[in-house]
């Protein structure tokens, strides 16, 4: 899946580090006011971030899917929530590109998507076009069951009618990119609906545990029309996608690794007596905070060696081998995650628990990642439990 980046991975994880303090600073307020990190997704704008998954050939800095995950992964170091934000984004980008190219496709098929996606991709380079992916509908785990949301066939596209829960990027995107099915069809269809079209609505509070930036509400659709032209994948492409690349379903672990990061960075500032706002002097001489260290050190190299791994040898078709690898990883990040934080909070002691110190959030979004579909921890578990031992 390479596609010929026009700068290095490096520096593509440089154009992140750069905005490093100005994210530390933002995420507090996006965590306290359960906002939309407007301010840095206009920094990936004018760095070029908003495009790093589109392909060179449309004007993007066309990342592979590897370099993408590492870029992923430094977001979620400085704001969990905009890394996950972001990735809903560049899922999109990487669908329909480095994915989409994989595919069986007829003649016909691979004309008009092209067509397509030059378009879309053109939004994201010169407009800017943010793009959101919200799945979920509660009724199934699957990322190919469970789909209520209908298109129905009109002159010119379809009227979209179903509701999704959990649509990141609320308010704040420019499409809502749903799967969806025609009545009468088997295949899931992957439509843009336009965050400004009549019957778009947003629903519900959202005032959850962790993960608060990424204003996830209630997405409502009543009778939306979408024009054929923002089909993002022609029919049956998506399962086609989910089946024989799933890889991409790990696309929200670099958050999670890349949160698990941002606690070891705060961790090891306190056990040097440097964290701002710590009112306790070093304590990296006490053999039981070392020890607190140690497991959290290990813990987040178990989770990116895993990640990397999965990631850096995906390929389309898998056998039921490489899934395992995959499944693992998806747990493994999670599930140390949460641990990681957990042991933070006991290393760094009673006053890493107030709210003016960076690991409480952390330890609040670090909850949510296991719960994450399709490949939440229970699926990957359940996964696990039956691979290998029936034919």
């Amino acid at each position: 899946m390479n596609t010929g980046s026009t700068i290095s991975r490096e520096a593509m994880v440089e154009l992140v580090r750069v905005m490093a303090p100005a994210m530390r600073e933002r995420a507090v307020t996006y965590d306290r006011q359960a906002s939309f990190p407007h301010e840095n997704f206009d920094d990936f704008r004018s760095n070029g971030l908003m495009t790093v998954s589109v392909p060179t050939s449309y004007g993007g800095l066309g990342a592979t899917y590897s370099d993408y995950v590492r870029v992923s992964e430094e977001i979620g170091r400085y704001c969990g929530a905009t890394g996950l934000t972001f990735n809903m984004h560049n899922a999109t980008m990487l669908w329909c590109g480095a994915v989409a190219d994989l595919l069986d496709m007829t003649s016909e098929q691979r004309d008009r998507h092209e067509a397509i996606r030059v378009e879309m991709y053109r939004g994201v380079v010169e407009r800017g076009d943010i793009h959101s992916q919200p799945f979920s509908e509660g009724l199934a785990p699957g990322a190919t069951s469970g789909v209520a949301t209908r298109a129905v066939p009109v002159a010119g596209g379809w009227l979209v009618t179903g509701r999704k829960i959990f649509a990141s990027l609320s308010g704040a995107a420019t499409f809502y990119n749903v799967t969806c099915q025609v009545p009468g069809e088997d295949e899931i269809r992957l439509l843009g609906v336009p965050a400004a079209a009549d019957g778009v609505e947003i629903l519900d509070d959202w005032d959850p545990l962790g993960m608060r930036g990424t204003v996830s509400r209630t997405l409502l659709m009543k009778d939306v029309f979408v024009p054929q032209s923002n089909e993002w994948m022609p029919a049956g492409m998506y399962n086609q996608a989910a089946l024989r690349y799933p890889w991409l379903f790990l696309s929200l672990c670099p958050s999670y690794l890349g949160l698990t990061g941002g606690v070891i960075d705060t961790a090891r500032l306190y056990l040097r007596g440097e964290l701002p706002g710590q009112v306790a002097g070093a304590r990296r001489d006490h053999p039981i905070k070392q020890v607190g260290w140690a497991q959290m050190q290990l813990k987040h190299q178990q989770s990116r060696a895993l990640l990397y791994r999965a990631v850096d040898e995906a390929t389309i078709d898998p056998t039921e081998q490489q899934l395992v690898l995959g499944w693992a990883a998806a747990i493994t990040v999670m599930d140390h995650a949460a641990e990681v934080a957990s042991l933070a909070i006991r290393v760094c002691g009673g006053q890493s628990m107030q709210k003016n110190m960076p690991l409480e959030r952390m330890y609040r979004d670090s909850r949510l990642g296991s719960t994450m579909l399709p490949w939440s921890a229970e699926v990957c578990t359940e996964r696990l439990g039956a691979a290998g031992l029936f034919d």
